[in-house]
């Protein structure tokens, strides 16, 4: 993890870091993003705290085990590792949605409990960070964590990090960026 009260750069996993085809929880589900571990690298070299944050409902709903999910996140970190990437820490929701599909816990994005214990957990500041994810609840997690929320819609994830380093991606949710860009201080 980068020096305290680093910037994050928190990232959902599915739709951002593999490809979501429904409860991926084994190493043999996952299929790579294009550009995965380049993106992580850069977001490395910009000075960010790389955090995963990610809903897991099927731990909820009894499709896989939390056992199972913790395997294969430390699965992804390896393989990312054997490419010069890292994930700094993770953070999921084992919770299933509640009636109606609503967040039935903190910790739920919608909803910003997984940001807000990330950034207090590892003292992350919250002034530059940012989130990357691929829906609409990501971008409300984002917000209502006061932190610029980006939506990823699939192609390279290091081309896509690259813009957003650069200012040249406008933030879906969240506080505005200084000048477009991500603030830095």
């Amino acid at each position: 993890m980068p020096s305290a009260a680093a910037r994050a750069a928190f990232l959902d996993r599915d739709g951002v870091l593999n490809v979501d085809t429904g409860y991926v929880h084994r190493p043999d589900q996952v299929v790579w993003v294009a550009g995965v571990a380049a993106g992580l690298r850069d977001l490395r070299a910009a000075g960010y705290a790389v955090v995963l944050i990610t809903n897991q409902s099927g731990i909820g709903r009894g499709y896989f085990t939390r056992a199972d999910v913790d395997a294969l996140h430390a699965w992804m970190r390896a393989r990312l590792a054997e490419h010069g990437a890292a994930i700094d820490a993770v953070h999921l929701c084992p919770h299933a949605p509640g009636p109606g599909g609503a967040p039935a816990c903190p910790c739920r994005k919608p909803r910003p409990g997984l940001i807000e214990t990330a950034l207090t957990e590892h003292r992350l500041a919250r002034r530059g960070s940012f989130l990357i994810g691929d829906s609409p609840r990501d971008a409300e997690a984002a917000r209502a964590a006061g932190i610029p929320g980006y939506r990823f819609d699939a192609g390279r994830l290091d081309s896509f990090v690259a813009e957003v380093l650069a200012g040249e991606r406008t933030p879906e949710a969240g506080p505005p960026t200084a000048g477009g860009r991500v603030q830095t201080s």
